[in-house]
């Protein structure tokens, strides 16, 4: 089963889940205080994630949720601090494809089969992006300037194993081109170097650039997805633009192995709740994104499913051997 039918078939289980919940998934949380780790620095698409979800589900749980930006190696020291910690629910660590593909291609001490997927909470539609005062009004302006003006296009995304760099290398290898691919330690960076005139565009999502997008500082050039976001409806898609290029990216949430079914049980109960309140709903969907809510089990088949098609990609692409 392909990863899109997975989530389809998936998409209609979570709802019915959601609309009634099994008694023992009703229990009272057994933390107190929670800590939520990310690679992401402060204002990223993870760390805005994290920091959202926690206001919403804190007083929704009964919990303190505090977040903490763990940078360096694309992940990979964020994950060795999860791995370590304690499975008892009061530490997790904010899950996307990137710590998938850190394990993949850096092979890091601890990769993220040393974390247990608990939740996917998100899927999260990513953007191509551009600083208002650019010249380019589409991405066929973006990809015409970088072949015009041979090693001056400079091109930015997040962490050096992210989705969006994979997505950008995929692009400037449909277009024949051969442009560097910057990559930062998290949203927040790389959206100050295309702001400065740095980079040309950048990846990312919605819900880290809106406050630049609101000041009118930054254009959106394209949507790399299947669709048009609903909230964005007049910006095409990348393939709508001869660029057949589409990312796929969840937000979820990943514990130290060998978690409880309590804790397990207890979070996923909070999460479905959260994501029906109509405070939450209001902010998550300005931000864009799109429930998706698969628990504990659910996480992990879409996870071990989501890494053999990632992997298949990589070695379409050369990256990893075949």
């Amino acid at each position: 089963m392909t990863l899109h039918l997975f989530r389809a078939a998936l998409a209609g289980l979570a709802l019915l889940g959601s609309l009634a919940l099994p008694a023992q998934a009703q229990g009272a949380y057994p933390q107190s205080r929670v800590t939520l780790v990310t690679h992401s620095s402060p204002g990223g698409g993870s760390d805005v994630f994290l920091r959202d979800l926690a206001r919403h589900l804190g007083p929704q749980m009964g919990v303190n949720f505090t977040v903490e930006n763990v940078s360096g190696g694309s992940g990979a020291r964020a994950m060795a601090l999860v791995a370590r910690g304690k499975p008892d629910g009061s530490i997790f660590y904010a899950t996307t494809p990137t710590y998938i593909q850190t394990t993949l291609l850096s092979r890091p001490e601890v990769g993220y089969t040393a974390l247990e997927p608990v939740a996917i909470v998100f899927e999260d539609p990513e953007v191509v992006f551009t600083r208002a005062a650019a010249p380019f009004r589409a991405l066929g302006d973006v990809i015409a300037y970088a072949r015009a003006n041979p090693g001056k296009a400079r091109w930015g995304a997040a962490t050096p194993t992210s989705m969006e760099r994979i997505a950008l290398e995929r692009m400037a290898r449909k277009a024949g081109l051969k442009v560097p691919v910057v990559p930062h330690e998290g949203g927040g960076d790389l959206m100050i170097n295309v702001l400065n005139g740095t980079l040309d565009i950048g990846v990312g999502e919605v819900q880290e650039l809106q406050g630049q997008l609101q000041a009118g500082k930054l254009r959106i050039l394209a949507v790399l997805s299947e669709r048009r976001i609903t909230r964005l409806p007049d910006v095409p898609t990348a393939k709508e633009q001869g660029v057949d290029v589409v990312v796929r990216k969840f937000r979820g949430l990943a514990a130290p192995k060998g978690v409880s079914p309590a804790v397990t049980q207890a979070l996923e109960a909070g999460l479905r709740k959260v994501l029906a309140d109509p405070a939450y709903r209001k902010a998550y969907s300005d931000d864009n994104l799109v429930p998706l809510m698969l628990g504990h089990a659910e996480a992990v088949r879409f996870t071990d499913e989501f890494s053999r098609e990632i992997t298949q990609t990589f070695r379409e692409l050369g990256l990893v051997a075949k």
